[in-house]
C-alpha cells in the first residue's frame, strides 16, 4: 500500500461517515486502519450474535469507504499475520506505511483509552486523539457540569441537555407543562396477536461468512449466530428506526416498564446496537420521536420516554463513566461477593422470570432495560452476587454492550454498588413488583403470594433479607423509610421466618442444588 499522510484508525463502535477521525480526511493521502483482533473478541466471552454484529457491520463500513475512495488496511480476524491487538495491528501499519501521524477518535472504554495514549511515545508517530462528537455533551461538558455539584441527579442533567438541544421545549419551557412523564409509563401488557411485526435482516454473503466464522471460531461462546438478523449497515439501521416510529413508539411509553413471557421485545425500540457502534445518531433519532409527536403519531408520554433514555441517561451513564473510572470498575459497596449461578448461562431454573429473561437473551442477545434490572440485576442485588462479575456477564451476552454505557449501569444502577453516586436508592423489589409487570409468575413453580418458605417467590423473603443485612447501609436513605418502617412493625419471629428462608435458598444456590 501506499505511503500515507494520515493514518486513520477506525475502531469497531466508530462506524459512523461522520465520526470525527474522517474529518478532513482526504482518499488519495489517507489511509484507513481497521482491525478485527483476538483481543477485543475473548476479553470476556462475547455473545456469538454480538460478535457478528460487529464484525459484519465492520466489513461493511469497510466496503462503503471503498466506495469513497479511501484505501482501507483491513485486517481479518482469521488473517494468518493478525497480531491479535489493537497495538500490535497499528505496530505493523506503521512499520508499512510510515504514515506522517496517526488519527483517531476518543476511545468509548477506558481500558482502550489507556493504550492508545502511550501510541505516540511508543511509535514515535504523532498520534491526534480527537473528541467523539457523535454525544451530545462532551467529556469536559459533563466535567465543568458535575464539578459545579454536590449530587449528580440525572434529572437535572436531563433537562440541561433539553434545553441545550431544544428537543420537547416550547421556548424555556418543556412540551406539556412537566419535563418527565416517566409516571405515566408503568403500565403492565397485554398479548397482542395483532403487534406489528419486527424488522428482520437477511444475512448477505459478508455477513453469512462471519457467521460461519464465529461459529467456528467462538464454539463455547453464549447463543448461536445461525439465526442472525440484526442491521449491519447504517441504511438497514435507518430503516429498522423508521419502522419503529412507526410501528412501536406510539404504544412505547405506557408499557417500557412491561415483561411478556412470549413478546419479548414489545413495544422496545432495539435500536440501542446500532446506536453503540455509531449506525445511527442519537440526535437525529430523537428528532425524529420529536417530530412523531408533533405531526400527532404518538403522544408526548411515549416521545419524551424515548428521548430521555437518549440524551438523558446515555448521555448521562457516559459522562459517569469516564468521571469515575477506572476506580469506578471495582466499586463494591454492598461488599458482594457471590458467584453467578450457572443458571446465567443456561437459563435453566425454576424462578420463571430468570429463566424467561436469561432465554431471551441466549436466543437474542437483548433483554429490555426492565428485564436487564428488575430480573437479572434486582436478583443479583439481593442475593449478593459480585457485581464485577455481573458487570463481566452483562457486557459478554448484550448486543449493546459497550463498557461504557454498560459498566455504570450495573455497577451504579443496577447493584448500587457505587453506594449512590449515580442512583439514589438501590432498585431492588420483591416478587410483587415482578407479578404486577409481567405475566413471568403465571405458571412457575414459585408462589409469588407466598412470602416464606420453600416454595415461596424467592424475590420475597430475599428483599427482606437484604434490608435486613444493610440496615447500616441504607436506614437512613429516605427512600427507603417506608419498606424499614415496615420491617421494624414485623414481629421478631416474622423476621426470622424471612431470615431462614433467604438463608435455606442461598445455601442452595452456593451448593450448585437447583433453585
Amino acid at each position: 500500500m501506499k505511503r500515507c499522510r494520515r493514518l486513520i484508525y477506525i475502531f469497531g463502535d466508530h462506524l459512523s461517515h461522520r465520526i470525527s477521525s474522517l474529518d478532513g480526511a482526504d482518499p488519495q493521502r489517507d489511509i484507513v486502519l481497521m482491525c478485527e483482533v483476538a483481543e477485543e473478541t475473548t476479553y470476556v466471552k462475547h455473545h456469538k450474535k454480538k460478535i457478528v454484529l460487529i464484525l459484519s457491520a465492520m466489513r461493511h463500513f469497510a466496503d462503503e469507504l471503498r466506495i469513497r475512495g479511501f484505501s482501507v488496511r483491513y485486517v481479518q480476524l482469521d488473517d494468518a499475520d493478525n497480531s491479535g491487538s489493537f497495538t500490535g495491528e497499528l505496530s505493523a501499519a506503521v512499520a508499512i506505511l510510515s504514515p506522517d501521524c496517526v488519527v483517531v477518535t476518543e476511545p468509548g472504554e477506558w481500558r482502550v483509552g489507556q493504550d492508545v495514549s502511550r501510541w505516540q511515545s511508543m511509535f514515535g508517530v504523532p498520534v491526534s486523539i480527537r473528541p467523539d462528537r457523535r454525544f451530545l455533551c462532551s467529556r469536559e461538558e459533563f466535567t465543568a457540569w458535575a464539578d459545579e455539584r454536590r449530587t449528580l441527579t440525572m434529572e437535572f442533567f436531563y433537562r440541561r441537555m433539553r434545553r441545550k438541544t431544544k428537543l420537547l421545549m416550547r421556548g424555556d419551557d418543556p412540551v406539556g407543562g412537566r419535563w418527565n412523564f416517566d409516571s405515566e409509563n408503568r403500565a403492565p401488557a397485554k398479548p397482542d396477536l395483532f403487534r406489528p411485526a419486527r424488522l428482520k435482516f437477511k444475512p448477505d454473503t459478508t455477513t453469512r461468512e462471519v457467521i460461519d466464522l464465529v461459529e467456528q471460531r467462538f464454539a463455547g461462546h453464549m447463543g448461536t449466530a445461525k439465526d442472525f438478523n440484526f442491521a449491519v449497515t447504517s441504511s438497514d439501521a435507518r430503516d429498522a428506526a423508521e419502522v419503529f416510529n412507526r410501528d412501536f413508539l406510539p404504544f412505547f411509553g405506557e408499557t417500557q416498564d412491561a415483561m411478556l413471557r412470549d413478546d419479548a421485545l414489545l413495544n422496545h425500540s432495539v435500536l440501542s446496537p446500532y446506536l453503540n457502534l455509531g449506525l445511527l445518531d442519537p440526535l437525529e433519532l430523537c428528532k425524529s420521536a420529536e417530530r412523531a409527536y408533533l405531526d400527532g403519531d404518538a403522544p408526548l408520554n411515549a416521545a419524551e420516554g424515548f428521548i430521555r433514555q437518549i440524551i438523558g441517561w446515555r448521555e448521562y451513564v457516559r459522562g459517569m463513566y469516564w468521571r469515575f473510572m477506572p476506580e469506578y470498575a471495582s466499586s463494591n459497596f454492598f461488599k458482594a461477593s457471590r458467584p453467578l449461578p450457572d443458571f446465567f448461562w443456561t437459563g435453566k431454573t425454576a424462578m420463571a422470570c430468570l429463566a424467561t429473561t436469561i432465554s431471551d437473551t441466549i436466543d437474542n442477545a437483548y433483554a429490555h432495560h426492565i428485564q436487564r434490572l428488575m430480573v437479572t440485576g434486582n436478583f443479583a442485588m439481593l442475593a449478593g452476587l459480585d457485581p464485577f462479575a455481573l458487570h463481566e456477564w452483562y457486557l459478554e451476552v448484550y448486543a449493546d454492550a459497550i463498557e461504557w454505557v454498560e459498566l455504570p449501569n450495573v455497577i451504579g444502577m443496577s447493584q448500587f454498588a457505587d453506594g449512590g453516586s449515580l442512583g439514589s436508592k438501590p432498585y431492588c423489589a420483591s416478587g410483587s413488583y415482578i407479578s404486577r409487570m409481567s405475566d413471568y409468575c403465571e405458571g412457575c413453580r414459585y408462589d409469588v403470594r407466598s412470602k416464606t418458605g420453600k416454595f415461596a417467590c424467592p424475590f420475597n423473603f430475599l428483599y427482606w433479607d437484604f434490608l435486613d443485612r444493610h440496615v447500616q447501609d441504607l436506614s437512613a436513605n429516605r427512600r427507603l423509610q417506608h419498606s424499614y418502617a415496615t420491617w421494624r412493625r414485623m414481629t421478631q419471629d416474622r423476621r426470622n421466618e424471612y431470615r431462614q428462608s433467604a438463608r435455606a435458598f442461598l445455601q442452595r444456590l452456593d451448593e450448585g442444588l437447583d433453585v
